[in-house]
């Protein structure tokens, strides 16, 4: 289990890191945004007062830009990347491979989802790369 960052990801993330002082552990990009995975306890310093570095950094990258926020706690960890909605997760371990259950309220699930299930495309990456989490699965 261990991060590869791209040039463009290890880029992205000094910058970002250079115009709001929060401590970035991860970066995906997409076609249409960049999702910055900030340190626990630096969500504050990430989006700035009214949203004004997730602003400026939207301006200078030219795409959108979403910040999550870590935590080594795998539960908690899926419960930050599902923020506002919550959800229940459920770790089980099956012939040595760890599946995280999610359970969403039911007028929310198309948004957990996500449109052509890009958003738990996003956190089933994210849990793969720092909690060795196989699969998530929304019930």
């Amino acid at each position: 289990m261990g991060v590869k960052l791209s040039t463009e990801s290890i880029r992205y993330i000094a910058l970002f890191e250079s115009l709001t002082g929060a401590n970035v552990k991860d970066c995906l990009i997409y076609d249409d945004k960049v999702v910055f995975l900030v340190r626990k306890g630096d969500m504050g310093l990430a989006i700035g007062k009214g949203g004004i570095n997730v602003e400026k950094a939207r301006e200078i990258i030219g795409k959108k830009v979403e910040v999550l926020e870590h935590s080594d706690d795998p539960q908690e960890f899926i419960q930050n990347l599902f923020r506002p909605v919550k959800v229940k997760v459920n770790i089980v371990e099956k012939e040595g491979k760890k599946i995280a259950y999610v359970q969403a309220p039911l007028q929310y699930k198309g948004l957990v989802i996500g449109k052509g299930g890009k958003n738990i495309n996003k956190v089933k990456e994210l849990v793969r790369r720092h909690h060795d989490i196989e699969n998530v699965i929304v019930k």
